[in-house]
């Protein structure tokens, strides 16, 4: 099993930023990757950004490219998401999650780890 912890979140207005963190222990030599994904009420969960341990490889869902960065520290089994020039919009719950596979995914189903979520809230 591997544990999944979020911190970070928090309110903010909008134009300023806000980093999350995401703390793995546990079997994490089973995890080939990490995401972020959020949930805003009534809506369905959706990829954020996700990096892959072999490589560093880093993706993004478009609404976040250019303001959102992604990182993580493979020894540590950490990894952050940097939220700059926050809108109103990009409030949500925010997951970490854990893939087990080796290839890139932006499927919620894919990934087989989660944390409990952290809540980001933008104001205008």
């Amino acid at each position: 099993q591997v544990q999944l912890v979020e911190s970070g979140g928090g309110l903010v207005q909008a134009g300023g930023s806000l980093r999350l963190s995401c703390a793995a222990s546990g079997r994490t030599f089973s995890i080939y990757g990490m995401g972020w994904f959020r949930q805003a009420p009534g809506l369905e969960r959706e990829f954020v950004a996700a990096i892959s341990w072999s490589g560093g490889t880093t993706y993004y869902a478009d609404s976040v490219k250019g303001r959102f960065t992604i990182s993580g520290d493979n020894a540590r089994n950490t990894v952050y998401l940097q939220m700059n020039s926050l809108k109103p919009e990009d409030t949500a719950v925010y997951h970490c999650a854990a893939r087990r596979g080796v290839v890139h995914t932006t499927t919620p189903e894919r990934y087989y780890y989660w944390g409990q979520g952290t809540q980001v809230t933008v104001s205008s």
